[in-house]
């Protein structure tokens, strides 16, 4: 009987014998001989090895003996025993016998019956031969790990007396593996993961092809719009979602609609909730991670955790052929991760995590955090803010994963210290850059935009409308409100301080700064909504008094003769049109200020923001240099106030502003580099860690970095005004150049850049888990110190040069090159061409060069990208970690 497969672990049946001259006899099936134990007195793996033997006692048992089958309905699974065949005559046929067990809080049945059962089941029970009364003083309580825990088995075990074999080491194909990515945000639009998994799926679905799979939950909202539903052609892929569909877990396999087109698996965990119970004993008793009723969050990250490790299990017992890899992200889809480390099941792990549940936390409540990030007690911290559970899982996960990755350098230090696991190494976010067919299209997106804009404030601040469009600059912050965490705080006291120095210094220019970032509103403000209909009742009238004016103009230039004065403006405007330009004029008047917000709020006694505003004094007074709007909704074209989408409002403004305190990675300073807009980031931001390690004076291409990591709040308030106090300096044609300069940056960010990194990430993987497989490789393509290249991607002219020799930005290579063998060699090669208008910037850009470091150092800090050793966790050692 060939070995069965059931939640990652390889099972045989052996029957209850005993060796004699005739060969095998019966025992039967008498109640005496029957009893339930649990998986925790179950031997560590199968004891089966090989098609067609069974071993025990060093000897074997050919198949062809095997034995008939009992049965036990478990769980909501069928699990098969089985009773010797005998010889003719020698069974008992019997009605079925039953025993009960309590485990994990259910009762379960044990049921032995007449050797006449029909279909496969999905596992097998091991048995072996009734012991001996002295066998059964030495037995021992084997080491157990990886076996479900709610099953029953019938008859005794003698352990002392069996030879118990590892789970079999299946020889893989690790070149042609298999790439699965897991996560909540799969079609499903929540947070920044979302656009990770979008704008990389291009690049990666290239690589693998129908390789690579997305698996998350069903939102069928979302579903309905961005998955084309398919038939799966993968034979392991429609055998692992048939066995799950007829054990009641619905699923949709599909194609995603997005560039790449990449196949998904979504997994409807609403139809795994019946098992929610038994799940959440499962993991308090596999890992020792608690789940209160309540929290409905970590009720779907369990669900859809156990049918991800579910799914995995049945996916590589039926591919059989080649390695499979699993990316998670985030402690949302983290769940999945010890279960695979406890089950064994044969796959490949990686966990990213994208931010850490606590540091926000931390970050949040006012803490001087990365000062005291070694001072923490960590579970304290987790309890006292009723997030322990999901810290437990997110700390879990990153213990269980054979390779564990963060975004930025500075979230790797603050993982070393929260999760209590050096990271292996850094998968920055990239973006999926698009070239427009004309060289400098982005600056005529730039004027296009920035007048929907002038259109916005002419309307918003009628009344009080004494700036020159020409002369006023834009600035913004966006993103989720996190009022300290987003740098809010900062950008706002800094824009008081800059009002001020512009006042003093007597400037002209103007700044309106827009705070894009949602809040609960009730409506959008009459005042928001009279300016801008005021504006249109304006400029409808003006139309119409300019186009009658056009027409008269027109007939009395036809009507000329020679030796007549030319037409001039004599009777062109009709007494009609000034009455109605009167009236038009009159509803310009404004006793009250221009708003501050756009919206009502629901609370605006409570809101930080403008509570912050208010200390600020920055009531957008006609005498004021420096502007106020907040508005606390997303940006979309069907807004009425402000009917710009967000990448077209990006790219009408001049400058982002994004002063983060906590911020792993920061998609709106790179989405807004992509662009052609220049930004301010801190240096606690992973991509302000990014550009300030990778390229020398940043700001001379529209990064301005400000220190947040070594200087005092006051210092780093007065550098972020200093930065937006030069920039209105510059020069139009100043500004220009530098937003061209800007969007040459964006190679940096392209996923085509940034995806190498994953790629080292997976081979870092898979050497880990088959290292047989590498020994002695020199064929291309893995990283085994050979030069890898990727292809500059055909765009616009001027990327930057490297000097020297430069990484790609992740540095796995320079983390792991003393243990695993990975290059550091340049993989891209930078030209940038002479600049069209010189001015005070030099040229050309130098991105630094980078030193590799050993892995024996010890040394951690945010930036200096020694941020993890190889770490070949054993499974006892993960488990201590739960």
């Amino acid at each position: 009987m060939a070995p069965e497969f059931a939640n990652g672990v390889h099972w045989s049946a052996l029957s209850p014998y005993r060796v004699r001259s005739g060969g095998l006899r019966g025992l039967g099936s008498s109640p005496q001989s029957i009893f339930c134990v649990t998986v925790d007195e179950l031997p560590r793996s199968a004891v089966v090895k090989g098609a067609g033997k069974c071993f025990f006692r060093g000897s074997d048992i050919p198949l062809n003996k095997a034995p008939r089958m009992l049965a036990a309905r478990i769980d909501g699974i069928r699990w098969e025993s089985q009773l010797p065949v005998g010889e003719p005559g020698m069974m008992r046929r019997r009605r079925i016998e039953r025993k009960q067990a309590q485990i994990n809080g259910s009762t379960f049945l044990a049921e032995s019956a007449a050797p006449t059962f029909a279909k496969t089941s999905l596992a097998r029970l091991g048995f072996t031969h009734r012991p001996k009364p002295e066998a059964l003083k030495s037995l021992r309580r084997p080491a157990f790990s990886h076996f479900p825990r709610s099953f029953v088995i019938a008859l005794s075990f003698d352990f002392s007396s069996l030879t118990f074999h590892t789970m079999a080491t299946t020889k893989r194909d690790v070149r042609n593996h298999v790439l699965f990515e897991v996560a909540t945000e799969v079609a499903n639009r929540v947070g920044g993961i979302y656009s990770v998994l979008k704008s990389k799926a291009q690049v990666t679905t290239a690589e693998y092809g129908s390789a690579y799979t997305l698996l998350g939950p069903l939102n069928r909202n979302s579903a309905a719009v961005e998955v084309e539903e398919l038939e799966p052609k993968d034979p392991a892929m429609v055998a692992t979602i048939k066995s799950m569909n007829e054990r009641g877990i619905k699923t949709l396999y599909g194609r995603w609609l997005i560039d790449g087109a990449p196949r998904v698996l979504l997994f409807d965990t609403g139809t795994g909730y019946y098992k929610l119970d038994e799940w959440k004993g499962d993991l308090w008793a596999t890992a020792g991670i608690p789940s209160p009723a309540d929290d409905h969050e970590t009720n779907e990250a369990i669900v859809f955790g156990y049918l991800v490790a579910w799914f995995l299990g049945e996916y590589v017992y039926h591919e059989k052929e080649r390695a499979v890899v699993a990316q998670f992200h985030e402690w949302l889809a983290g769940v999945a991760l010890p279960l695979c480390k406890k089950r064994r099941i044969d796959v490949t792990t990686i966990f990213t995590t994208h931010a850490t549940l606590l540091g926000r936390y931390l970050c949040a409540g006012s803490v001087d955090f990365y000062n005291n990030l070694q001072y923490f007690d960590c579970d304290a911290e987790a309890g006292k803010r009723g997030i322990y559970h999901r810290y437990c899982i997110e700390r879990g996960a990153a213990h269980a994963a054979d390779v564990f990755t963060t975004v930025s350098h500075i979230t790797a230090y603050e993982s070393e210290h929260l999760l209590k696991r050096k990271p292996d190494g850094v998968l920055p976010n990239g973006l999926n850059v698009k070239k427009f067919s004309a060289t400098h299209e982005f600056q005529n997106l730039h004027q296009v935009n920035k007048e929907r804009i002038n259109d916005f404030v002419r309307g918003h601040f009628y009344g009080h409308n004494d700036f020159d469009p020409d002369k006023t600059l834009y600035f913004f912050t966006a993103g989720r409100y996190e009022y300290r965490n987003k740098g809010v705080d900062m950008f706002i006291e800094s824009l008081a301080r800059l009002n001020h120095r512009l006042k003093a210094a007597g400037s002209d220019m103007t700044v309106v700064a827009f705070i894009i970032m949602p809040a609960q509103t009730t409506s959008l403000a009459v005042e928001a909504l009279k300016g801008q209909a005021v504006l249109k009742s304006l400029h409808d009238t003006v139309s119409s008094i300019e186009k009658n004016i056009g027409k008269k103009l027109f007939e009395r230039s036809l009507a000329w003769h020679e030796g007549q004065n030319p037409p001039d403006e004599t009777g062109l405007l009709t007494q009609e049109d000034k009455v109605l330009l009167r009236r038009r004029l009159f509803a310009m008047k404004r006793s009250n200020l221009p708003p501050i917000v756009t919206h009502n709020m629901v609370n605006d006694q409570e809101d930080p923001i403008l509570n912050q505003i208010r200390r600020c004094q920055l009531f957008n007074h006609p005498t004021d240099r420096v502007k106020v709007v907040f508005h606390p909704e997303f940006l979309s074209s069907g807004n009425p106030v402000l009917p710009m989408d967000y990448d077209d409002f990006v790219r009408g403004t001049h400058l982002g502003v994004f002063s983060s305190y906590y911020e792993p990675w920061g998609y709106t300073p790179a989405e807004c580099t992509v662009m052609g807009v220049p930004s301010i980031t801190t240096n606690l931001s992973g991509f302000g860690c990014y550009m300030e390690e990778l390229i020398e004076n940043a700001q001379d291409y529209g990064i301005y970095i400000v220190d947040r990591r070594m200087k005092g709040v006051d210092d780093s308030v007065n550098q972020l005004t200093e930065f937006m106090f030069n920039f209105i300096g510059k020069s139009r044609r100043q500004r220009i150049n530098q937003r061209n300069r800007t969007e040459r940056l964006s190679d940096l960010l392209d996923w085509k850049r940034m995806g190498m990194e994953y790629v080292k990430a997976r081979q870092l993987a898979l050497r880990r888990a088959y290292p047989t497989s590498f020994e002695g490789d020199e064929e291309p393509g893995f990283f085994d110190g050979t030069e890898v290249k990727i292809s500059r991607p055909l765009s616009a002219p001027g990327s930057p040069r490297d000097r020297s020799g430069m990484m790609t930005p992740g540095d796995f290579a320079s983390l792991q090159e003393g243990r695993e063998g990975l290059s550091t060699e340049d993989y891209i090669a930078w030209k940038l061409p002479e600049e069209e208008d010189v001015d005070e910037y030099p040229f050309p850009l130098t991105l630094r060069s980078k030193t590799s470091s050993t892995n024996g150092t010890g040394t951690t800090t945010p930036t200096n990208g020694t941020i993890g050793t190889a770490s070949n966790m054993s499974s006892n050692t993960s488990g201590a970690a739960f």
